[in-house]
């Protein structure tokens, strides 16, 4: 795998890249009632089609969302597949992995789909930032704004099957390395399946994509954007 590497899993090499996106980039700061958010977007601010964001985790920053050289490039491969679609990306800074880092993640999506009213609305969460992906969902107003989730070598959270989210059948795509040493497979792939479970009148749109033999960044940077942005599309409610 860190053949695409030029400094394994530091930068990979420059042909793997596309750089120009940059000038498309802003470093931005918003003020709402739930505190200042830092963040960083890609393309279009206003009358975006799609809008996707990242949330880090532990030790993470909004830099690392948009960082064009680390994970094999796979987050400027998002930032160029935004900008050349019509869509926005966003990468945010929040204080913490609960309520307040989560009001303020559903304030910075309010202000941005506010402003893109026709757009579809992903949130992809790295590691411990599952934990906001599953309180966006449970969220009265952002569960039913959102249009899919993508759990990326990240945790479980049963209060999902009674959240606005899972009964508008949001997509829901789990990317997992099989030897993830932070949150075992197993546990996620259990989780998957009670999802599909418990939807029985409707099957639940949800994929899971197990990396053999990856570990926990792995789903980063292995992970299909376009291929799976295009599935969720196509099921989003």
């Amino acid at each position: 795998i860190n053949q695409r590497d030029e400094v394994p899993e530091k930068r990979v090499h420059g042909e793997y890249t596309d750089t120009g996106v940059r000038k498309l980039q802003q470093d931005l700061m918003l003020k709402t009632d739930a505190g200042d958010v830092r963040h960083v977007a890609v393309g279009k601010t206003e009358g975006a089609v799609i809008i996707v964001l990242y949330l880090h985790g532990q030790g993470g920053s909004r830099k690392q969302g948009v960082d064009d050289f680390t994970f094999g490039g796979n987050f400027n491969r998002l930032k160029n597949l935004m900008a050349a679609n019509g869509g926005l990306y966003l990468s945010p800074d929040f204080p913490d992995f609960g309520d307040k880092g989560a009001a303020q993640v559903a304030a910075l999506i309010d202000h941005y789909a506010e402003k893109s009213p026709g757009a579809k609305i992903f949130v992809a969460c790295g590691s411990m930032g599952g934990s906001l992906c599953w309180k966006l969902a449970a969220r009265n107003e952002t569960g039913r704004r959102i249009d899919g989730l993508l759990l990326l070598g990240s945790l479980w959270d049963e209060s999902f099957l009674a959240s606005p989210a899972f009964r508008r059948h949001v997509p829901v795509f789990f990317g997992q390395g099989s030897k993830d040493p932070v949150f075992p497979v197993e546990k996620q792939e259990a989780f998957f399946r009670s999802i599909i479970a418990k939807s029985k009148a409707y099957p639940y749109p949800t994929r899971f994509v197990r990396f053999e033999t990856g570990t926990h960044g792995t789903p980063i940077r292995m992970t299909d954007w376009r291929g799976t942005l295009n599935w969720m599309l196509s099921k989003a409610p």
